[in-house]
């Protein structure tokens, strides 16, 4: 009888375009060269046999910057090139732990990371197929007693072969709860990651303190995680990215509008020059309203303004104005406005 969950486990199955599986894959283990006391080895050719300058290319073509992720993988790709020399003359003691730790926040490119690195490890022959299969805690864990295990075995053996991404794996254990099936899923997926360290990655992914946090509450998880990446120096890189966007805007003319130096290049509404720009802008003065745009004293005017008044009359001059004015100019302002004309006449 199938649950309401049983589709959650095949939703988030990604899988890369892979060659075909390596023809002794099922066969018993070919017997060792011998390695004779003055034998060499080429590891540049057993690079380029193994295709690892191809899918770092690809990587590099998938993700701007990621530095120190990328010197990473090439510091893996060389310990497992080595490892595979080693093993082709028996002289390696046991495969090799692969399970992985990505920390960073989201969208920094730990999936993509996740995808190149299960086809990595196929072209080496440390897996049988390229492809990863992505869950969360939904697909891992039951909701009553007795569905934990069962569900979390479904999944495991799906990614058999291959790569199993857990995103947010700290959310497996809730100290908080009691009543949580969280633990019953951490033990099942400890004893495969311990059984069947040859056959199957288990690459998790989260927040760094909370899998920092996830990872000293279950002791067994940290000591299997045998490597580390760290995806959070990419906000670094965005940083100094902004400056020295900042320090080439400098460099350039700028257009003056309004007293405002604008600069010849566009900027993001994000970016913190544009935020500086715009707080260092002048404010314009608000609108007043209607009743406070007219004063109620004609003195209190702007020159330029006139209040209107009745048709047929003349406005006599402002109080300052017949100050200024004597003699036969005051009796013609006089005049003009009808104050005197019919005693004058």
């Amino acid at each position: 009888m199938s649950g309401p969950n049983d589709k959650a486990v095949t939703r988030s199955l990604f899988a890369l375009p892979t060659p075909e599986e390596p023809a002794g894959g099922n066969q018993p283990p070919a017997v060792p060269e011998p390695l004779a006391d003055d034998a060499t080895v080429d590891l540049a050719a057993e690079r380029a046999s193994a295709g690892v300058d191809e899918i770092i290319e690809a990587l590099d073509r998938d993700l701007v910057g990621l530095r120190p992720v990328k010197t990473r993988i090439n510091e893996i790709a060389a310990l497992l090139l080595i490892d595979r020399v080693r093993t082709r003359f028996g002289l390696s003691a046991g495969p090799p732990s692969l399970h992985m730790s990505f920390t960073g926040n989201p969208g920094t490119g730990k999936t993509t990371v996740a995808l190149r690195m299960a086809r990595l490890l196929h072209r080496m022959g440390y897996l049988r197929r390229g492809r990863v299969v992505s869950v969360t805690r939904d697909d891992l864990v039951g909701q009553y007693v007795g569905h934990t295990a069962p569900k979390t075995k479904e999944v495991l053996n799906r990614a058999m072969g291959g790569v199993l991404f857990i995103d947010e794996a700290y959310y497996l254990y809730r100290a908080d709860k009691e009543r949580d099936y969280g633990q019953e899923a951490i033990e099942i997926l400890l004893q495969y990651m311990e059984n069947y360290r040859d056959d199957l990655v288990v690459i998790m992914a989260g927040y760094a303190d909370r899998m920092e946090t996830f990872f000293s509450s279950n002791p067994g998880m940290s000591s299997r995680v045998a490597h580390h990446l760290d995806f959070s120096r990419l906000l670094a890189g965005r940083a100094r990215g902004h400056r020295r966007a900042d320090a080439g805007r400098a460099a350039l003319p700028a257009v003056t509008r309004g007293g405002i130096g604008v600069p010849r290049l566009p900027r993001l509404p994000d970016d913190p020059a544009a935020v500086r720009q715009r707080a260092q802008r002048p404010q314009r003065p608000r609108a007043r309203p209607a009743a406070a745009r007219e004063p109620a004293d004609r003195d209190q005017r702007h020159p330029g303004q006139r209040r209107p008044h009745a048709p047929g009359t003349r406005r006599l001059p402002s109080q300052p104005r017949l100050q200024q004015l004597t003699g036969p100019r005051l009796l013609i302002a006089l005049r003009r406005a009808g104050g005197i004309g019919a005693a004058a006449g």
